[in-house]
């Protein structure tokens, strides 16, 4: 078995690796697994929640558990390749998720379901950061910049056709699997990726493995939960006390682990995160970034994949194929960087304003064509925000490290890949929890407005009308808030017997009132969203400033 091994150093260790490109492409394999999972279950939502039930939390957790595992996960992942060998950990992470996957699918429950979700995030946090140190052994200096460039493409084609793969799949219903075929796809691309890395993958660890610092995998962990955790659920139980004492905790566990990294430091131990880091304004500022701009851009994907399907009827092919304009701006905007990224900062304040001008084109668009909107018509809008993403991520990575020294590199990389993660987590908490806690308020609006005058046209008036409209409003609200899709809320069971003592054109006239409404009030509650999103990116364009202006030169 060909072995490399991380102490030796130079061109002709690293040449000498004849499976390189086999090996890369098996990393690449993964690359495309995790990048699916990611953004699948946006897609799927509405479909998983409608076989399998679950309160809109559920929607929530099904993306928060898997970047939630995640961001705990990269703290220590790549550390446990350096300890005992990255292609092991590279094929317990491989195997692992291939399983989380199969359990996904076989899920017959919203809590076994987001369970599994976790236990996806975790694997793949074992499995994704092997793939950076193997390829700095296996490929020569003038060879890695074109093994590190084929990541760009394939994540990229990966974003484009992640949605429509799972529109696809969800549509097709092959099988009689429906949503689950988006989970069964992972096991021949697991298998596979599997099977490669055992026959192509070098033995690689690092020649000074780092102590693994378990309690402080904890104290981030806690934190992060403590965070995450009452965002998503405290709507739904009406916000008690202790969803804030909570918080509170979040805030005090991530102080008391901040002291205990500079402690272990000082003892001789290596810390999770080298604490020097935080006295660099460049890097604390990447993470202040990190976590406004990656929360938006979650958060955004989830709620505009529920508007498309829930509110304007989209089927999961149709709203997985209106994303792909905004996934084709953020290769427009990859590609534009490469020509303009000797600017450095001022390339990522123009992306996050060109990215809001796309968020208001958006809010322009619904308000000039209404609940009638097209995805055709949302395109142009969609392209300018993805080219503004891909704009602002382009030279955010390289930026924030300009300022860090050759020892706090892997350190402050896994940080801010782990932030990233905790920053989608805490997007789809606080995006999902604003747009739910308006939905209900503004479907009940819509039904104000429309319900009167249906009524009136089906020769239905006085109070007769007015109660009717009470018991419309009532039940559009609470359909909107229930916490299970299955169940019919007492209102409209009440509603539903006024309607049937009115007649028959009352009949029809209350069934459109009910989706005029629902559309009506997704289309506002997804405009006030979409306010939040551009406040968002305004503090992104505020927290840029912290950022050096350029990235050093590379040596």
């Amino acid at each position: 078995m060909t072995t490399i091994d991380g102490s030796r150093a130079g061109t002709a260790a690293t040449t000498a690796y004849r499976w390189r490109w086999a090996a890369l492409f098996v990393l690449l394999a993964a690359e495309v697994m995790d990048m699916l999972d990611a953004m699948i279950t946006s897609i799927a939502a509405p479909s998983i929640r409608a076989d399998i039930g679950g309160g809109v939390s559920t929607v929530q957790w099904l993306g928060a558990a898997y970047t939630l595992a995640m961001a705990i996960g990269l703290l220590t992942g790549g550390r446990l390749g350096d300890v005992v060998g990255r292609k092991r950990m590279f094929l317990i992470g491989a195997l692992g998720f291939t399983a989380g996957s199969l359990l996904c699918a076989l899920a017959q429950s919203p809590e076994t379901l987001v369970a599994f979700r976790g236990l996806q995030g975790l694997f793949g946090a074992v499995m994704l950061p092997q793939g950076l140190g193997m390829i700095k052994e296996m490929f020569a200096e003038e060879e890695m910049s074109k093994a590190f460039s084929m990541f760009g493409p394939v994540m990229g084609l990966s974003s484009v056709g992640g949605p429509i793969l799972a529109g696809w799949l969800i549509d097709a219903d092959y099988f009689g699997t429906g949503w689950r075929m988006i989970f069964l796809i992972n096991l021949p691309l697991g298998l596979l990726a599997f099977v490669g890395g055992l026959r192509f993958l070098p033995e690689s660890r690092s020649a000074r493995p780092p102590r693994l610092d378990l309690v402080g995998v904890v104290f981030a962990g806690a934190a992060s939960v403590l965070l995450v955790y009452p965002l998503l659920q405290g709507r739904e139980l009406g916000w008690p006390a202790w969803t804030f004492l909570m918080l509170a905790g979040g805030v005090a566990v991530f102080g008391l682990f901040g002291w205990y990294e500079g402690r272990r430091q000082r003892a001789g131990g290596d810390p999770l995160i080298v604490p020097s880091l935080f006295r660099k304004r460049g890097f604390t500022g990447g993470l202040i970034v990190g976590v406004v701009f990656f929360s938006g851009i979650a958060g955004f994907s989830l709620v505009f994949s529920l508007f498309l399907q829930i509110g304007l009827g989209y089927s999961p092919l149709r709203a997985g194929l209106a994303t792909v304009p905004w996934s084709v701006g953020v290769i427009i905007g990859f590609g534009v960087v490469q020509a303009v990224q000797r600017f450095g900062r001022l390339v990522i304040h123009v992306g996050a304003l060109v990215m809001a001008l796309g968020v208001v084109g958006i809010i322009l668009t619904l308000r000039l064509a209404g609940t009638d909107v097209s995805p055709w018509e949302l395109i142009p809008a969609l392209i300018v925000t993805g080219t503004g993403m891909g704009l602002l991520m382009g030279p955010f990575f390289e930026i924030v490290l300009a300022g860090v020294e050759q020892h706090e590199t892997g350190s402050a990389s896994g940080a801010l890949t782990s932030v990233q993660q905790l920053g989608s987590s805490l997007g789809v908490a606080v995006l999902g929890t604003i747009f739910f806690g308006i939905l209900g308020g503004q479907v009940a609006a819509a039904t104000d407005t429309v319900a009167p005058k249906a009524l009136a046209a089906a020769g239905v008036s006085g109070p007769q009308r007015d109660r009717l409209v009470t018991a419309l409003r009532d039940c559009g609200h609470d359909r909107a808030v229930a916490k299970d899709a299955e169940s019919v809320p007492a209102s409209c069971l009440r509603a539903e017997g006024q309607v049937r003592a009115a007649g028959v054109p009352a009949q029809r006239a209350s069934a459109e009132i009910g989706r005029t409404a629902l559309r009506k009030g997704f289309t506002e509650a997804m405009k006030l969203t979409l306010w939040v999103e551009a406040g968002l990116l305004g503090l992104t364009f505020l927290a840029v400033f912290l950022l050096p202006r350029r990235a050093r030169p590379q040596e």
